[in-house]
């Protein structure tokens, strides 16, 4: 089998890698979410690897194409992968996604044409507006990060919601 550093093993599944970016407005996190032209769904910022790429490199490089950020913070020790299904060329193959956490000061987003929207939302509104429940589980488990590190916890007990799939 081919290192974690390429887009797809032998056996044909898709690798990608992303972030779940947020920011910090007046002690809360908002987390950056986009709307894709091609399926229509809420999702973080993710892409493909290119062949050699390891995954950290993938997900900086996607991030800046997809939004125009670079100046962000990736927070040690959260790594989390979600693997699924997808249709590509007319088959069924699968995918995983490696996602990071990091943190931006930047407020402006520049989208790619990939991308129809943008927002910036709070962890309960972020939850909702996600369109997979993949998406939602990665969300949670970074807030449970973030608030074991600050020893906090914002809103509660983060929940699941159902899938608008």
């Amino acid at each position: 089998m081919r290192s974690t550093s390429s887009s797809e093993t032998e056996e044909g599944e898709e690798r990608a890698a992303g972030f779940v970016l947020f920011r910090t407005i007046q002690a809360h996190h908002q987390f950056l979410l986009l709307h894709h032209r091609r399926g229509g769904h809420w999702a973080f910022p993710k892409g493909r690897l290119e062949p050699g790429e390891e995954e950290l490199a993938a997900a900086l490089r996607e991030i800046s194409e997809e939004t125009s950020v670079d100046q962000l913070h990736p927070i040690p020790g959260f790594r989390e992968t979600s693997s699924y299904r997808i249709q590509r060329n007319g088959h069924q193959i699968g995918k995983t996604v490696t996602y990071f956490l990091a943190e931006t000061s930047e407020p402006d987003v520049s989208l790619s044409a990939e991308h129809t929207d943008f927002q910036w939302l709070g962890f309960e509104d972020a939850m909702i507006l996600l369109t997979h429940n993949e998406s939602r589980r990665i969300l949670g488990t970074a807030r449970l990060f973030l608030d074991e590190r600050t020893g906090r916890c914002e809103q509660g007990v983060p929940q699941v919601y159902p899938s608008s799939e």
